[in-house]
């Protein structure tokens, strides 16, 4: 979308060296949207040394969400499972913290409350440099840096896949924990993490 590549140049801009993780399902995202990505990347890296995207297989982990999951739910888990492979792979990087597109409150998974819970399967440092931006400030800042035309190309989602119409905007820690303890989310994390693509430079 339009709000992580900012994200990134945001950091970049302080100084960090930026590496990607994309969750891909090849059921639901065709190639050319892992074009886009891979062009956004690009385009970010004249701002940052060293660039390298990871690609993620996702299709099995979501697979497995749907069958366990009520729909309402799936988008928080789905995002806690990403913090949790982002963060295995920022430690094999000796990375020092987590970016995030997230702006308050845009969508149903970035209420306080839902942020909350999903930044709770992780311990490392989350930063969201966009967080408290309007809508219209990132999209003159991805215009600015060179990313809004690509980030405006259609492209399917995999967050989105087959979640409730009104998802839940005030979820609690333990409810989604008891939900997960359903899913063998250690060995398909493992699984995915030995399936991924590294694009760039290492």
């Amino acid at each position: 979308g339009i709000d992580s590549p900012v994200a990134a140049y945001l950091m970049m801009k302080r100084g960090c060296s930026v590496k990607f993780v994309h969750f891909f399902n090849d059921s639901i995202n065709s190639r050319a949207a892992l074009e886009k990505i891979k062009e956004l990347v690009k385009i970010l890296s004249q701002y940052n040394k060293n660039t390298k995207l990871h690609v993620v297989p996702f299709k099995d982990i979501q697979s497995e969400i749907i069958k366990y999951v009520p729909s309402e739910y799936r988008m928080i888990v789905y995002r806690r499972i990403m913090f949790m492979i982002a963060e295995m792979l920022a430690k094999r990087d000796e990375a020092k913290a987590l970016v995030t597109g997230d702006n308050l409150a845009q969508v149903a998974s970035q209420t306080l409350d839902n942020m909350g819970v999903i930044r709770s399967s992780t311990d490392m440092l989350v930063l969201t440099p966009v967080l408290g931006m309007d809508k219209q400030e990132i999209v003159n800042l991805a215009k600015k840096i060179g990313t809004y035309e690509t980030s405006i190309q259609p492209y399917e989602d995999c967050c989105s896949f087959y979640i409730a119409k009104h998802p839940a905007t005030k979820s609690k820690i333990g409810d989604i924990q008891k939900i997960e303890k359903r899913l063998y989310l250690k060995k398909l994390m493992t699984e995915a993490i030995g399936k991924k693509e590294i694009v760039g430079s290492s």
